[in-house]
């Protein structure tokens, strides 16, 4: 397909359940195409991952800096545009730094950065540069979740009063758990996951889902965390109370010890007329109710004509064909290479923006679970016009 937008990888080595996912989102569209990276810290393990996509070996890189000055050099015209990041959190903000003053854009998965302090500098970086910054909240993605979004902002729910999210996973509910894989190893590992376990690995997913449904900012949390699993470093379980702008009040429950379950993501959120509930296992069902009335299920699909016009172009099969993960994965690769083609433009809402909010939510939470979950402004954290 002409004019793809040309994507180089750093991290994803064979055995990264979200780097195949990545790609396999990438490529849906025919809008991008994977064409160097650098997917191991072993070079032997890159080039043969890159040999299995079909990458030329001379851009199958040792180290994510040899990748961005060698294809720097290259012609506008073959050089990488972009940089996608799915590596633990500890390296995020160095690569998405480094690509940016070598001039590429950057997707990264989240949480955005290390720490708050690393998420502010990138902000600073990206208001000095024309380049563009993308974060990869798959959830917030999904049709039906835009689908809220929109009559929310309509007002079919009236005023927000109360939301309630949860997100309970259950794959490390055990001590061995911690070193059955690469992935429980660095999450539960403070050097490499940040100042926080679960509330940065899945509770950020819930918070930027709040948000970005009701298109009402956290103002403030209380928050309590904690270690279920004894010998962790890190919370693998948590709760907060939040207070939201205009008087909405909202409760955020977050966990990786719930023995049994798998990705519950769930949110419901109620109004003065109105409220709506979604589940991320049941992604194409969005139930409406309304006080004395019958409830109403919206379902996704090309067919579903009473969906918003932009939901529908994110929708590839009729009702009944589930959509899911990969393409709500999809859906934000497709809109990064719309944004770097000029044909539409950035929502702020997957961007650095949310990028600082979501660091900030982390830091909140830990800080106020330290203080007997006092209440931890969030605007406290952050400097006048973050």
């Amino acid at each position: 397909m002409k004019n793809q937008v040309r994507m180089g990888m750093v991290g994803g080595g064979a055995g990264s359940f979200i780097a195949d996912i990545h790609r396999m989102a990438a490529r849906l569209d025919k809008r991008i195409k994977l064409v160097a990276g650098c997917f191991s810290r072993d070079h032997q393990k890159t080039l043969q991952l890159g040999q299995e996509l079909g990458l030329a070996k001379k851009r199958c890189y040792a180290t994510y800096q040899e990748m961005l000055a060698a294809e720097l050099a290259l012609p506008a015209e073959e050089r990488i545009e972009f940089v996608s990041i799915v590596t633990p959190n500890h390296l995020h903000f160095p690569i998405a730094k480094a690509a940016l003053a070598a001039g590429f854009h950057v997707l990264s998965d989240k949480p955005a950065t290390h720490s708050l302090e690393q998420a502010l500098e990138l902000q600073l970086l990206l208001r000095q540069s024309r380049l563009h910054y993308g974060l990869t909240h798959t959830y917030a993605a999904y049709p039906l979740v835009r689908q809220a979004r929109f009559m929310i902002a309509q007002g079919e729910l009236g005023a927000i009063r109360r939301i309630s999210v949860s997100y309970p996973q259950g794959w490390l509910a055990s001590s061995e758990d911690s070193s059955a894989s690469n992935q429980a190893l660095w999450r539960t590992d403070p050097a490499q996951a940040g100042e926080s376990g679960c509330f940065a690995d899945i509770g950020t997913h819930a918070f930027h889902l709040l948000e970005y449904m009701t298109g009402l900012q956290v103002e403030s949390i209380a928050a309590d965390l904690c270690a279920q699993v004894a010998g962790r470093a890190l919370d693998d379980d948590g709760a907060a109370l939040l207070r939201l702008q205009g008087g909405a009040k909202a409760t955020l429950t977050a966990s990786q010890t719930c023995a049994g379950l798998g990705n519950n993501l769930q949110i419901s959120i109620y109004g003065a007329h109105a409220s709506l509930s979604w589940q991320q296992e049941q992604p194409n069902e969005l139930w409406l109710r309304r006080r004395g009335q019958p409830k109403q299920l919206y379902t996704a699909g090309v067919d579903c004509r009473y969906l918003a016009p932009e939901v529908l172009a994110m929708c590839r099969t009729p009702a009944g064909h589930p959509e899911g993960y990969i393409e709500a994965f999809a859906n934000l690769y497709r809109d990064f290479a719309a944004v770097l083609r000029a044909e539409k433009s950035a929502d702020p809402l997957f961007g650095i923006e949310a990028a600082v909010r979501g660091m900030a939510f982390i830091r909140a939470a830990v800080l106020s679970s330290q203080q007997n979950a006092n209440w931890v402004p969030i605007s406290s954290l952050l400097p006048a016009g973050a």
